[in-house]
Formats: C-alpha cells, sequence, structure tokens
C-alpha cells in the first residue's frame, strides 16, 4: 500500500491535462479527439524506482485510471508514437542530451487460470487464458515471435530496449512479451476521457461542477423548494430535556433549603 501510495504521488507531481502538448513521463496526454483515452506514461530511469505488475496497476487504479488495454492495430501505433515523443522530450530536456534507456513497460494483459479454457495436456491453448485487468474483451494482441512463454512469466510487457538486437523475430521494440510479475519494469495507465475531465475539475480549486442532466437538475430544484416550503422541527437534545425537567425545576427547593439553613445557623449563634 505504501509503495503504491508512493508511487502514485511521483506521478502526479509532474501532472497537466493538454492535448497535444509534448510528452513527459508522469504527464497525463490527451491527443486526437476529446472521445479518445488518455494515457500518462510512468517511466522511472532509475532501475530501483520500478515495479511490480500489482503495484503498477494499484497505482493506476488509485489516480483514477487503469493499467493500459490495447484494442486494436490504431491504438497499438498511438502508444509507440507517444513513446518515441518521450524519447524525444527526455532527450532535450537532458543535460547529457541522452535520451530514454532499456525499460520495458507494463500493459494490462495477465494470465488468468481457467480449467475450462484449455484441455489438460494442451499446452497451445495458453495465450487464449491472457485477460485485459481492465474488463476490456478486446482480442488484439502484438506478441513477439515466439511469445508468449507461459510456464511461470504471466504478465505482460511491452517491450522498450532500443539498444537490443533484432532476435530471431526482428525487433523486440514494442512487441509483447510475458514476464514473471515480480520483475520491475516501467507502465503506461489509461483513463477514460469523461472521467479524467471529471476528477481534473474536482481537483481544481473552484473548479466547475460536473454538467448535470435536466432531469438531475429539475430534481435538485425541486429538493431545494422543498425544503424552503417544509422546514423540519428541531426537537431539543437530551441535554436541554434535562435542563428543562430537572434542574430548573429544584431551583426553588434548593433556595428553601439555603434559606431554612441560614435561619437555623443564626438562632444557634444568637442563643450562644
Amino acid at each position: 500500500m505504501r509503495t503504491a501510495i508512493g508511487i502514485l504521488c511521483a506521478l502526479t507531481f509532474l501532472v497537466s491535462y493538454s492535448r497535444g502538448a509534448r510528452v513527459v513521463s508522469g504527464q497525463t496526454v490527451c491527443q486526437g479527439s476529446p472521445e479518445q483515452p488518455c494515457y500518462k506514461i510512468a517511466y522511472f530511469r532509475d532501475v530501483s524506482s520500478r515495479v511490480a505488475f500489482w503495484e503498477a496497476q494499484h497505482a493506476c487504479e488509485m489516480d483514477g485510471g487503469s493499467l493500459l488495454s490495447i484494442e486494436n492495430t490504431a491504438e497499438q501505433k498511438h502508444i509507440e508514437h507517444l513513446l518515441q515523443e518521450l524519447s524525444i522530450s527526455t532527450s532535450s530536456g537532458a543535460s547529457s542530451g541522452s535520451s530514454i534507456t532499456d525499460g520495458d513497460f507494463w500493459i494490462g494483459l495477465t494470465r488468468v487460470e481457467d480449467e475450462t479454457a484449455q484441455e489438460p495436456g494442451s499446452f497451445a491453448s495458453c495465450p487464449n487464458l491472457y485477460r485485459w485487468t481492465d474488463g476490456s474483451v478486446s482480442q488484439f494482441r502484438n506478441w513477439y515471435a515466439d511469445e508468449p512463454s507461459c510456464g511461470g512469466e504471466a504478465c505482460v510487457v511491452m517491450y522498450h530496449q532500443p539498444t537490443a538486437l533484432a532476435g530471431p523475430g526482428g525487433l523486440y521494440l514494442y512487441q509483447w512479451n510475458d514476464d514473471r510479475c515480480n520483475m520491475k519494469h516501467n507502465f503506461i495507465c489509461k483513463y477514460e476521457p469523461e472521467s479524467y475531465l471529471v476528477k481534473v475539475q474536482s481537483d481544481t480549486p473552484g473548479g466547475p461542477d460536473v454538467d448535470l442532466s435536466s432531469e438531475e437538475q429539475e430534481e435538485r430544484r425541486t429538493s431545494a423548494v422543498d425544503q424552503d416550503e417544509n422546514p423540519q422541527l428541531i426537537m431539543p437534545g437530551p441535554s436541554s430535556m434535562l435542563l428543562i425537567y430537572v434542574i430548573i425545576p429544584t431551583i426553588p427547593l434548593l433556595l428553601l433549603i439555603l434559606v431554612a439553613s441560614g435561619t437555623c445557623c443564626f438562632q444557634m449563634l444568637s442563643k450562644r
């Protein structure tokens, strides 16, 4: 939990909402039409700051999004473009002139063990066991040639190793690979456009309220009128009842006792 909160704080430190702005690590970027999803690339140059799969998923969810799901080839290409822009931005902003180093990115695809999905002894159906953590039913996959290898590797990364030489299946860059879920990587979050706009408005001091439908607005107005026309009767609490029914009636009795005591004392002193 502490790890996820720390990651979230690191992510939100440089957050800004923009369309068409350059891509910066930790910045939520929305490009294209308002109906398109928004993304946040969490890149850590320091390898020790990278996180395991479930930590990445939790950090995205705490920030109002989810670990990246990819619906089709167009979205895959868009993510590749964002990573390229990130590399350019990092290179232009770094004093050494170096771009982002090798470091794969977690995406929200993981293997779900389902005994009904494959017959006993059947290994060929292993790729069919992978599901998106955000509930997407997209069947788009961009596996590297010999992936997924399955076994103990159940979580998926997008290769980002620009310095790696091409393998038997060609370049590794941007292809998918299954990895052990406890390995430490960068990650990418995805946000629904409307939900992210609502979050930005609610986080902005004095920001506008979320637009309500005409029915909801009418219901709120009716509720306000009813409250004005029918004020509630405020009943006294237990403390008020105690004051009214117990303490106040005993005041005359206390005064009478005080007067009687004073009279007795005066008579006793007079006899002496």
